[in-house]
């Protein structure tokens, strides 16, 4: 394969961006402490060189001695600065726990091997909830649980994401493995075939490279869609037990609440990885499936949901479903973690040529454009468009949100 490979090229950009992603992550960290804390100058003054050490310890370590890398004494030596400035930075602001760690997880999987890659991320990860929580744990046994139970859960979920990212890589290995023995075998036929040799290269590199793009950008959407979704609804539920922990039955409630979570969680990353659709439409129709998705809300959230289907419901194709399912997931979720709402109301309407799902809310609102929505605006607007179908978002401050996606009534075969 030439040095000129689209594939290659778009691999060696990958790692640059990559390379790019701690100082970014712990740049934006640097900035949101600056916003939005209410710090004296003077600590903000030793969080910025903090930030300058932390950025020095990694351009030494890494990104000036790449070499290191396969060193194992050395990386653990890095590893170990890097949680111990996760840790101090964490304490000093929950905007380096709530992001910068992140690299601490990706560093530990990516430079460590074995054993010494749990170590690493747990070890991460007790620093990183150290940050979070302000400190240690106190003597209580539901402060130490909830530390032990939020320790558990980011180690599984980074176990669980790494295993995922390992198994499409093994798969992108062997489809680089079989496209190479076709090229070996094309070049023994080329004498024979040599008029179609052209046309056959240039197909074979196009399937290739869609059938790649299409399972990256599936796999991003499911991982967000599963475990990103997830990991925040264990967090708040974690929250919420160490807010009550003078409360024993409404402890209980959110943790076994978070376990729930972190079950339905691994679970659904499975069926992502085996392609597998939501288990809500394994045996049900949307509007039944929406209404499981919206008990569950409700239950977590405590705030009333009103779920209405207009029209004649009816057998749709499982893609049209699935779409439909995840958009009013994420619009959920989102209202969720950012609109303080008091009712949400989820409609499903049935036409003739288009179906379309409407998720709207009594919350704080934003103002369109004034910020993007992440990924999980992004993964929404991509499966509606997937589809030939349109999703429009409308909001305003203290009016609300409503979030409406379009989509052809495709029937089920």
């Amino acid at each position: 394969m030439s040095s000129g490979d689209p594939l290659d090229v778009a691999a060696g950009r990958l790692a640059k961006g990559l390379a790019v992603v701690p100082y970014a992550l712990l740049g934006i960290s640097l900035g949101l402490s600056l916003l939005l804390d209410d710090d004296p100058w003077t600590v903000r003054l030793g969080t910025f060189g903090l930030v300058l050490l932390t950025a020095a310890w990694m351009l030494w370590m890494l990104t000036l001695h790449p070499r290191w890398a396969g060193d194992q004494r050395k990386m653990a030596v890095y590893i170990a600065g890097l949680v111990v400035l996760v840790a101090v930075l964490g304490l000093r602001s929950v905007w380096f726990a709530g992001f910068f760690s992140f690299i601490g997880y990706m560093h530990s999987w990516a430079l460590l091997r074995g054993r010494w890659r749990i170590a690493g991320v747990t070890t991460t990860a007790v620093g990183a909830v150290t940050g979070y929580f302000g400190g240690l744990p106190g003597p209580h046994l539901a402060t130490i649980l909830s530390f032990l139970l939020f320790v558990v859960a980011i180690v599984v979920l980074v176990a669980m994401f790494s295993f995922v990212g390992e198994l499409a890589n093994d798969q992108s290995a062997r489809r680089q493995r079989m496209v190479d023995q076709l090229a070996e075998t094309n070049a023994r036929l080329e004498e024979t075939m040599r008029e179609n040799a052209g046309l056959q290269a240039q197909l074979l590199l196009q399937a290739r490279e869609a059938g790649v793009t299409d399972e990256r950008q599936r796999m991003a959407r499911e991982i967000h869609d599963t475990l990103a979704q997830g990991l925040a609804g264990i967090i708040t539920q974690v929250q919420a037990a160490s807010r009550a922990a003078d409360d024993p039955p409404e402890w209980r409630r959110h943790l076994d609440n978070a376990a729930l979570m972190a079950r339905e969680s691994l679970a659904q990353a499975r069926r992502s990885v085996q392609a597998v659709g939501p288990v809500e439409l394994e045996s049900a129709r949307l509007p039944e499936a929406l209404s499981e998705v919206a008990r569950r809300w409700e239950e977590t959230n405590d705030v009333r949901i009103e779920l209405a289907t207009t029209g004649s419901a009816r057998p749709l194709h499982p893609e049209v479903e699935v779409t439909l399912l995840r958009v009013a997931q994420e619009a959920l979720t989102n209202v969720g973690k950012h609109a303080g709402a008091t009712r949400v109301g989820v409609t499903v309407s049935y036409m003739e040529d288009v179906v379309t799902l409407d998720v709207r809310d009594d919350g704080a609102g934003f103002t369109p454009g004034a910020k993007s929505g992440g990924f999980g605006m992004t993964s929404m607007r991509q499966r509606v468009t997937r589809l030939a179908g349109t999703l429009a978002v409308e909001s305003e401050p203290g009016a609300g949100t409503a979030v409406s996606a379009t989509v052809p009534a495709r029937e089920a075969r």
